[in-house]
Formats: structure tokens, sequence, C-alpha cells
């Protein structure tokens, strides 16, 4: 063993070795699991130190230890640990998504620093299918307020393309960056991205106003039923018929009978079942309570299905005009 020869593992292992167990164990709670690993490796393959390779490795830790004087720590782990600590959960969450997303490398970043409607007008000659790559690359509500703006026609054809992306090949960004920068300037990451999809279809059309969001799911649904079930599905469910008001819940119920609405409220939040209670005959709601405590095992698909087809009927009354479904933002009739 030659201390010229040695890596920065290697070092670290006589260090260690040296040190003794007691001490190395101490180290070990301060390093990542894959940091153990990598150490541990390399002093399984040691049986003789050498006392000139000790005394260098000694010397260089004291050298480094002169050199690097101060507070070390991991200053992404500790952002998070204090963010998490702030009092309100929402603040916390918010401010929790900022800094996960500022940390993210993102592709087409000035996009995001633009106002919609330049973006809008910057893309709405491209092809829908570049414009759908942009959208999925931008944060939700930049991303919603960019697709308001463009022109009604390809809106839905956007959004159909966002819902088949799942991932963007780090050539396909170079090439819409390289498109888009005799324009806007963009120097962007050339990092594989992970984007579109339903989800991110959802998010964007729940955060889309004066319900142009009905509007983009009637388009698609001629090209594609299956997906505008899918996604209606996600962006509004069972529990979502919380947030309405007592008149547009006491609708749907009338349509619901007791025995469908029994199985639908078998897996339902106490905050469901009584707000449901809450919005039907003191008479029918405790019979309903006595059925759910007598009824036994149940399939989780037959609950589910159940609950989805109260979802429809809710929905077929939106589409009536008679009602207006909030997603979990507590929007009620006007």
């Amino acid at each position: 063993m030659s201390f010229d020869n040695l890596t920065g593992i290697d070092k670290a292992a006589v260090l260690l070795m040296c040190l003794g167990e007691e001490a190395s164990a101490k180290i070990f709670e301060e390093l990542s699991d894959e940091e153990i690993g990598q150490v541990t490796r390399t002093i399984a393959t040691i049986d003789h130190i050498p006392e000139d390779v000790k005394n260098n490795v000694f010397a260089q830790f004291a050298e480094s230890q002169r050199q690097f004087a101060g507070l070390f720590i991991k200053g992404n782990e500790f952002a998070k640990k204090a963010i998490s600590s702030l009092a309100g959960e929402q603040r916390s969450e918010d401010l929790m998504d900022r800094f996960v997303s500022g940390m993210e490398t993102r592709p087409l970043e000035t996009i995001s620093r633009m106002q919609p409607s330049m973006v809008a007008g910057l893309l709405e000659e491209e092809h829908p299918q570049t414009v759908s790559l942009v959208l999925s690359t931008q944060h939700t509500a930049h991303a919603s307020e960019i697709l308001a703006h463009l022109p009604e026609e390809i809106r839905a054809d956007v959004v159909y393309r966002i819902a088949k992306i799942e991932k963007v090949s780090p050539e396909v960004i170079t090439k819409i960056e390289d498109a888009l920068h005799r324009e806007i300037g963009i120097v962007g990451s050339k990092e594989q991205s992970q984007v579109g999809g339903l989800d991110k279809v959802v998010d964007i059309l729940n955060n889309m106003q004066n319900q142009i969001d009905a509007e983009i799911l009637e388009d698609i649904e001629e090209t594609d039923p299956d997906m505008v079930e899918e996604i209606r599905k996600r962006m509004f469910t069972f529990e979502n018929l919380t947030t309405l008001d007592g008149r547009s819940l006491q609708m749907i119920l009338r349509e619901v009978n007791n025995d469908s609405l029994t199985m639908a409220l078998k897996t339902a939040s106490d905050e469901m079942q009584e707000k449901v209670f809450a919005n039907m005959s003191a008479r029918a709601a405790d019979m309903i309570r006595d059925d759910l405590e007598a009824m036994g095992p149940v399939r989780l698909s037959e609950v589910e299905a159940m609950q989805q087809s109260i979802v429809k009927i809710a929905m077929k009354l939106e589409e009536e005009g008679k009602l207006v479904l909030g997603t979990g933002s507590g929007d009620e009739l006007v």
C-alpha cells in the first residue's frame, strides 16, 4: 500500500480504521447509506496499514481540518427542515413547493418568467405538439394562464397532447429551445425531464377560469372519450362533494337512492358522512347510519364504482347548468 496511490475513499477507510470502531460508528451516523457502503467495502479489502501511510493520512486530515475550518452542513436538508417547522401547515406546504421547484433544473425556464399573454403570442403559430411540450415544462398556474390566452381552436388539441406526454428527451428540449432562442434568448437545461401526463392536465384544467376547462374537455371527448372520463375522475372526486353548498348537495342526493348512498359512504371520511347527513332528513340519516353499522365487508371496487356513479350524477347536473362543482377550492353557486 502506497500513500501516493490512495484514492479519497481509500484514505477515508484508512482513517476510520485507525480511529477505531467506536469513533467510526459515530462518523457513520453523519454519512448516507451509499457513502457507508463505499467506505466499508474498501475497509473490507485492507488487511495491513503501513506506518508511513497511517502518518500521511493523519497529516493530510489535520491539514484539511485547518484549511476547511468552519461549519459543514447539508444546506438542502436544513432548508427543508426549517420550512417544515413553520407554523401553519398550508403556508409550510406552499413554501416547500416553491423551494423544491426553485431547486429543480427546469427546461425552458425563461418562459416561466414571461407574461402568459406574451408566451401565448409566441407559441400560437407553433405546432400544437410543440406548444404542449412547452406548457408541460411550466408550473401549473402559469401553464393554465398561457393556455387561456391561446386561440380557442387549438386549446383542446394542446391539452390532449399534454395528456399523452410522459418523458421528453434532451434532444427534443434542445430543438425547442433552439427554435425559440432567436426570439427570447432562452438557454435552458439539457437534462431529461418528466413532464406531461394526465395529472399535469388535471392540474392545468383545475386552474382554468370561466368554464374554459369544460369547453376543452368537450372538444377532447370527441376524439378520446375514455381519456376525458379519466380526467374528470381525477378533477372531481366523491370527497369533493363536501365543498358544495347545501342546496347543491341536496339536489344531488335527490337523484340517489338510499342503498346506493349507503354503499358509497362505506369508506367516506367522517366529514363527508356528516355533510351528507346534515343535508337529508333526520329519519333518512338515521336509517343510513344503522345500515352502515350493520353492513359487512364489501369490495372496495364496488364502493368506488358507487361513488363514481354519484359523481357522474353531479357532473350531469353541472352540464345542465343546475349547479357548479368545486374541485377542492370551495366553489359554490353564484
